[in-house]
């Protein structure tokens, strides 16, 4: 039972890591950003990265994500990946020479959120763009987690990314990360940390295989899972990359209310909205029997409940309401640690709140449940 610093309500959904309930981050926004803005420059400064996007006048301009930093003499861009070295930009990955990440071979049918309409997990696309009617069982994805992020969200599910954005390490290029593209991988996926801070190193990766796959006339799918706080120009290659090979971009639509993006991941959802409407509205109805275009959001309990869910569900049907959207049960992590895991109640109100706009809707990590 956690105590709100600002109207004094107690619960067990507030978080006392955070300090401030779902209802003063709503009403009370200066407040509720002041507080929550001290569990960020923690968290932030633990692994020597900015506590907030640079916006220096004169400074250098990245350009690589929504962040859009313009960095100073000797600072860093926020994804910790870029720096103003003597008046020029020293980009210490996301480049096609260099992009920090890790990579495995993951076996399909793999556990990916989009694997319900997925053709290496479903034979979804078969054959056009599925090497089997059903899973690809001796078929592996090319697992790509890079290691940096574009946001800070407390809640994060993966936040072992902060260390390889802070050591810059380790590296490989598109051309090497390409290679380990074998007959028996048939699809690659970009996610972390998150693929916007570093896409041109991950559109570098995607053309090579997806010529690779031509010459050989082979199934390569190209997938993309993403805060989506990249810049339009490489929303829009991206999506191109994924509709002609099979793939999917899954955006995590984290909350509606852009007061609660901010307090919970440091940034406003504007970016990511933006571009999942432009995908939606310019790709979606060429390819609505793949669906290119999928949505995730989770559901933390006390701070994402079914209003959001509703708006979020409401904004994509305004796009397609064939769009697939799961909602996905939380576990304590990272600096939200303190809060319960979601409850079997909370998870169907949200998925009665998403049904009544949306035709595809799924529950995800059930077994997360409480």
């Amino acid at each position: 039972m956690a105590r709100c610093q600002i109207c004094g309500a107690s619960s067990p959904l507030i978080s006392a890591q955070l300090g401030v309930c779902l209802n003063c981050v709503r009403s009370n926004t200066d407040r509720a950003l002041q507080l929550s803005s001290r569990i960020h420059a923690q968290t932030r400064k633990a692994f020597n990265l900015p506590v907030k996007p640079p916006q220096t006048p004169h400074g250098l301009q990245c350009g690589q994500c929504a962040n859009n930093c313009r960095i100073g003499e000797g600072q860093q861009g926020y994804c910790g990946l870029v720096e103003n070295h003597n008046g020029e930009m020293l980009r210490h990955g996301g480049t096609a020479q260099k992009g920090v990440l890790h990579w495995y071979y993951d076996p399909l049918p793999t556990n990916c959120v989009s694997w319900w309409f997925c053709p290496g997990c479903t034979g979804l696309g078969y054959p056009q763009y599925a090497n089997k009617a059903t899973a690809e069982t001796s078929y592996s994805n090319l697992a790509v987690f890079y290691g940096s992020c574009s946001v800070n969200c407390i809640f994060c599910q993966n936040w072992q990314h902060r260390d390889l954005a802070s050591k810059h390490e380790p590296t490989v290029s598109a051309t090497e990360l390409a290679s380990k593209v074998h007959d028996e991988v048939s699809c690659i996926c970009f996610f972390g940390g998150d693929p916007s801070t570093q896409m041109p190193h991950a559109l570098k990766t995607s053309q090579i295989v997806s010529a690779g796959a031509v010459d050989k006339q082979r199934i390569m799918r190209i997938c993309w899972e993403t805060n989506g706080q990249m810049i339009e120009d490489y929303a829009r290659q991206a999506a191109e990359l994924s509709l002609k090979s099979g793939g999917n971009m899954k955006f995590d639509l984290k909350t509606w209310d852009d007061n609660l993006s901010k307090t919970l991941c440091d940034a406003s959802n504007e970016p990511a909205f933006e571009n999942f409407q432009k995908i939606g509205q310019k790709f979606y109805s060429q390819r609505s029997e793949l669906p290119l275009l999928t949505a995730s959001t989770l559901l933390i309990p006390g701070y994402v409940d079914a209003h959001e869910v509703a708006n979020i569900a409401k904004f994509i049907a305004d796009i397609d309401p064939r769009i697939p959207y799961s909602i996905l049960a939380f576990y304590p992590a990272y600096a939200l640690s303190d809060l319960p895991r979601t409850s079997r109640k909370y998870a169907h109100a949200c998925y009665e709140a998403a049904t009544k706009y949306l035709e595809n809707v799924r529950i995800g990590n059930t077994n997360l449940l409480s």
